[in-house]
Formats: structure tokens, C-alpha cells, sequence
């Protein structure tokens, strides 16, 4: 997946200077959308097949500011995805001197068009698979709330979870 290039717009900064905290938060929607397309799914797709993603949280980290006039690389991965729920995180560098200026986390949940949660691998399961097999795989990241491994594995005949 390609990263988002994005040069950043006077009116993004602040009384300071530098880009407004909020503004970041945006860029990671962006990057996440860009990020969606280029894994072959098209958020209107989604939303054409009754799916939406809303975020359930957000997080940033504010290394160095950013001014006008820079121009910085996003890079998103998928930390995790469960049948309902899908976490991102999200690095902002300079995209000249690749140093980091903040890192961020978002977490969304499926729901279908009357916004009731909704199981993505039971109605698209080729986007489950796509992006479970995009997901990082670490440890930490793959229990679910009762402690059993949900995300990038599989449940072998011996009832063990198993990395993909």
C-alpha cells in the first residue's frame, strides 16, 4: 500500500504557526480512506453494500510541529481487525528527512445501515481476509476482550488460535 503525500495548507495552521492539532486527525481519515482503495475497497462501496465504519476512538501522539509549507508522508497500517471491529495506526513523517512528527491510533466497528453492529466477515468476508492478512501481527494486538486470538488467525481442529 502506497503512503498518503500531503503538502500542508495555510489554513490548517495556527495562531503559532503550526498545524492545528485537529487537523491531524483528518489527515489520518484521509490517509485511511486512500489506504481502503488502494486494498482494492472503495469506502462508497462499503456504504453501497449497507456497511459503514465509524470511528470509536482516536488517538495522537505530537512529536515536532508541522508548518506551512512542509510536505509529509503518512504511513497506515491495520493493527487489527475482528469480525466487528478494525484498529489503524497511523505515522506522520517529514517526507524529506523522514523524521517522525506524530503517530496516531484509530478504532471504528462495522454497522449496517440502521447502525447496528454487524459481522464484516459474514457480508464481505473478502474484505476480512484482505485486510486480515494486511494486519500486523503482533501478540499484544490479537487478543480480543475475552483473551482468545481473533485477529490475522485461525482456530485450528485442535481448538488452538494459530497465526495466519
Amino acid at each position: 500500500m502506497g503512503d498518503y503525500i500531503r503538502a500542508v495548507q495555510y489554513y490548517e495552521t495556527d495562531k503559532m504557526g503550526i498545524v492545528h492539532h485537529s487537523n491531524y486527525i483528518r489527515w489520518f481519515e484521509e490517509a485511511r480512506i486512500l489506504y481502503m482503495k488502494d486494498c482494492g475497497y472503495d469506502y462508497r462501496e462499503l456504504e453501497d453494500n449497507g456497511i459503514m465504519i465509524p470511528v470509536l476512538g482516536v488517538s495522537a501522539v505530537y512529536k515536532t510541529g508541522v508548518k506551512y509549507g512542509d510536505v509529509v508522508r503518512i504511513k497506515v497500517k491495520i493493527d487489527r481487525i475482528t469480525p466487528v471491529k478494525l484498529s489503524f495506526s497511523y505515522e506522520v513523517s517529514d517526507n524529506e528527512t523522514g523524521e517522525l512528527r506524530t503517530a496516531g491510533t484509530s478504532d471504528h466497528c462495522f454497522v449496517d445501515s440502521r447502525f447496528k453492529p454487524c459481522s464484516i466477515k459474514k457480508k464481505m468476508p473478502e474484505f476480512y481476509e484482505v485486510f486480515s492478512q494486511t494486519a500486523k501481527y503482533e501478540p499484544e494486538n490479537m487478543k480480543d476482550f475475552d483473551g482468545k486470538f481473533r485477529t490475522a488467525a485461525v482456530k485450528g481442529k485442535d481448538g488452538e488460535w494459530k497465526p495466519i
